[in-house]
């Protein structure tokens, strides 16, 4: 645990509490003898725990910003695909404890389990040091200018955006195909093309079909508008 210590940047008074952040319930229901706990309720902590340090670096950061936009940007800060990158960044599968099934399923590379656990992991900060020191953490692996806007430029409609683009002439059509896919169930990776009357003019992948398409997308508007 001290090598994942040093990634969060805090030393546990209590370790047990981080050891609990990383036991996932399929961990906890095969060692119920030893009447261990799951981590869902630090979870359910971390979640509140997030969402007031995030609220209040957003306030502090745009103080001009309508409830609603902040409201906005938050939810796609916290989201479950920006708290599975944080656990990536800090290779935090590699530390849970799971049950036989969900270790022999893919669990460690599974997007919930590790965004829920990220979450558990600040809670269980949080309970041990306080908020100062739950906020800290925070905010050096999820808070900054670049994430925001990252998140901001993923929750663009690339889709939407490239149909008005190419409406501005007559007669274009788009239409969109899959051409791949790879990886196993738990973590298949998608890949798609976007077509302008036939001919394609971008590609992408990604987890979702839905989300493959957007790259695409994005791709395609990105090559036409340097033209």
């Amino acid at each position: 645990m001290q090598e994942l210590e040093l990634k969060l940047g805090y030393t546990f008074k209590n370790p047990a509490l981080l050891s609990e952040a990383l036991s996932h319930s399929s961990y906890a229901n095969e060692h119920r003898s030893a009447r261990l706990n799951s981590n869902e309720r630090l979870e359910f902590l971390g979640d509140s725990v997030l969402g007031f340090v995030t609220a209040e670096y957003l306030f502090a950061r745009h103080p001009d910003l309508p409830e609603g936009d902040l409201t906005r940007i938050r939810a796609a800060l916290v989201c479950e695909q920006s708290l599975y990158e944080v656990a990536r960044q800090l290779d935090l599968g590699r530390y849970l404890k799971l049950g036989r099934g969900e270790e022999s399923g893919g669990g460690r590379e599974r997007t919930s389990i590790l965004a829920d656990a990220t979450e558990a992991v600040f809670a269980a900060v949080y309970l041990d040091g306080g908020i100062q020191a739950a906020s800290r953490l925070i905010h050096r692996v999820l808070l900054d200018g670049a994430k925001e806007e990252a998140v901001e430029e993923r929750r663009r409609d690339f889709k939407t955006a490239l149909q008005e683009l190419v409406q501005r002439q007559a007669d274009q059509v788009l239409t969109y195909r899959m051409v791949g896919e790879q990886g196993p169930d738990h973590a298949k990776v998608f890949m798609a093309e976007v077509l302008l009357n036939g001919t394609a003019i971008g590609s992408g992948s990604g987890h979702s079909k839905k989300e493959a398409e957007q790259s695409a997308a994005r791709a395609a508007l990105q090559k036409l508008e340097k033209k």
